[in-house]
């Protein structure tokens, strides 16, 4: 557990996660206060990044369930191991055949079958997905529930409920409770708006897109061997380049693959040759290309002149 803001920055720095005031007080806030974390934003901003960086920072297991369209209950908190329980029966066949032997009536073998059925429906046959690890985790544990947005609206009821409650309910065995409560980051694209049910139950974080000086920091910690200035260039570069209004404006992925392209290319300063160069490393749609590519020589002279 962190004990300050500072600590927060800190710990994160010393993963390579340069965060902003904002970011570092709402993760305190979070984890003190016990709430799940909604993080929303564009893609490529380090939304991901952040719940990774948050259990590594604290020596945490990361698990993670990654959203998707038509996700359900068996993929997100458990399946039954129907193979499991059928070898367990041909094992135990012939002390099944012993305990009904001294049976009457088929509806007294049947009573008695039920008294035991505890022996096949038990945690042993149950597999864990993703919110059911967490919840049952031996450790304390950082859960990402990562693109919620991607999931059905239907699938948001069944977060609720885990929740707010961190438990699950398996009809056959009863309640499991949570071991230890899980730290709990949503990711979110803002594909579709969330329930409010949901958000009143996170704190919030919206990251953006990191201005110039921000970005700065981030590429000379990702890739020092670069000319500061040159860094600085390339964060004019890339603020610029998604200012187009872009299909898939350049992540801050991108921004640092195109950093380290230079660093191969041994530039010292941005050319067009060198800005050219680096568009299949951040601009990945061909009208994203073309709208770069017209703009090139605007696009150069405002990197130049800002740094």
């Amino acid at each position: 557990m962190f004990m300050s803001l500072q600590d927060v920055s800190e710990r994160f720095d010393s993963q390579g996660y340069i965060c902003s005031e904002d970011t570092a007080t709402v993760v305190y806030l979070a984890l003190r206060l016990g709430r799940p974390l909604l993080v929303e934003g564009p893609a490529g901003v380090g939304k991901t990044d952040l719940a990774k960086v948050l259990a590594a920072s604290q020596g945490l297991p990361l698990i993670r369930m990654q959203c998707y369209e038509g996700l359900d209950e068996t993929k997100a908190l458990y399946e039954w191991e129907y193979a499991k329980q059928l070898l367990y029966t041909q094992i135990l066949k012939d002390k099944i055949s012993e305990s009904l032997r001294s049976c009457e009536s088929l509806s007294e073998a049947v009573e008695r079958i039920a008294t035991e059925e505890s022996a096949f429906f038990s945690e042993r046959f149950i597999v864990p997905r993703p919110l059911l690890r967490a919840i049952r985790s031996e450790v304390p544990t950082v859960l990402l529930i990562d693109e919620v947005d991607k999931a059905d609206p239907e699938f948001e009821a069944l977060l609720l409920e885990v929740l707010s409650d961190f438990q699950i309910s398996v009809p056959e065995i009863g309640t499991l409770t949570a071991r230890h409560i899980p730290q709990v980051i949503l990711t979110s694209n803002n594909s579709r708006e969330l329930s409010d049910g949901l958000k009143r139950r996170c704190l919030y974080l919206y990251l953006d897109y990191p201005g110039p000086e921000e970005e700065t920091r981030i590429l000379k910690k990702k890739v020092p061997d670069l000319d500061e200035r040159l860094l600085r260039q390339v964060a004019e570069a890339v603020r610029s380049i998604r200012r187009m209004e872009l299909k898939k404006p350049p992540s801050i992925g991108e921004s640092i693959d195109w950093a380290r392209t230079l660093v191969l290319l041994n530039a010292n300063r941005l050319t067009l040759d060198t800005v050219r160069a680096g568009l299949p490393v951040l601009v990945k749609n061909p009208a994203d290309r073309e709208k770069v590519l017209k703009d090139l020589a605007g696009l150069l002279a405002s990197a130049q002149r800002e740094t």
